[in-house]
């Protein structure tokens, strides 16, 4: 395979269609270098992407234009690195996902990527000063390990545990659920520039890809995806949180819940989670010392 060749063709399908890897393996199977899908006949490329005849009609001629589109050099103009699935800086512990993404788009940090912990921490939008006092007993040791927050920078929890750790002088990552032409929610503007200058941002759509209300569940499985523990500061009872919390688990993750007053709604998500099997933390110290016991044993 030349690499290079099929790098090009990868990001020029992906381009037009921005599906997870699950979804292209029947057409990858069939043609592993993508040297024959610009010369396929509509009915196959339809039972292969499970399109219909019309939308497979549309793709073939779009995908033969960003053939000729040098998306390469635009990446590169806006400083953004897409690393496929095939790319040495692609994270491994994404592949183990029903539905990894094909292709992630990088602006920043990269060498975020090769650390050895990851940690999420993620919450409410509508988070309270509980969750930024949370956070300043459990992210500071985190920090001092030199372990990775990963978060989905919208904004509430999201945001504090992107703003603290940089306080902190930590390293974050930001996973989005839109391409990097966009930025939202408008309130995480300054954090946006901070991020992309001193951090990581990651997102599996293209630059393009405006946000859209069912990206963000696609997003939070690259959050719990990417970590080897994930933390709820807090959340209610029904919410993206708790089904990112849910995915952790049944994904086998180590996942950590932070108690909360039974008088508040926001402490539902968490206080119903270590009924579950989420454990409670109260100090960032007790998920180092697992997450290093751990890897010790292996």
């Amino acid at each position: 395979m030349d690499n290079q060749s099929f790098h090009h063709r990868l990001l020029a399908l992906h381009y037009v269609m921005p599906i997870p890897l699950n979804r292209l393996k029947p057409l990858l199977q069939v043609d592993p270098d993508l040297e024959k899908c610009e010369r396929m006949n509509i009915h196959q490329l339809s039972q292969l992407l499970k399109l219909t005849y019309d939308r497979a009609q549309k793709f073939k001629v779009a995908y033969v234009k960003a053939l000729g589109t040098p998306l390469i050099q635009a990446y590169k103009t806006n400083n953004i690195t897409p690393l496929p699935f095939n790319h040495p800086n692609y994270p491994k512990q994404l592949s183990t996902l029903y539905d990894p993404p094909t292709i992630l788009y990088a602006k920043g940090c990269l060498d975020y990527l090769l650390m050895n912990y990851f940690v999420a921490v993620i919450g409410a939008r509508d988070a309270t000063d509980y969750s930024k006092d949370a956070m300043a007993y459990i992210l500071p040791p985190l920090v001092k390990h030199d372990m990775v927050i990963v978060s989905g920078l919208a904004k509430g929890a999201d945001a504090m545990a992107h703003q603290l750790t940089h306080e902190l002088g930590g390293k974050t990552i930001g996973v989005l659920g839109h391409g990097h032409f966009h930025r939202y929610p408008k309130e995480n503007l300054l954090l946006y520039n901070i991020m992309e200058k001193h951090h990581l941002t990651l997102s599996e759509y293209p630059p393009y890809v405006t946000s859209q209300k069912w990206h963000f569940p696609m997003r939070n499985r690259i959050i719990s995806g990417l970590s080897q523990a994930v933390v709820v500061t807090e959340a209610k009872e029904k919410s993206g949180t708790v089904i990112t919390l849910q995915h952790a688990l049944d994904n086998g993750k180590d996942v950590y819940c932070v108690p909360g007053p039974i008088t508040s709604m926001l402490s539902l998500g968490p206080n119903q989670s270590l009924l579950e099997g989420a454990k409670p933390v109260w100090n960032g110290f007790q998920i180092v010392e697992e997450l290093q016991s751990r890897l010790f044993q292996k």
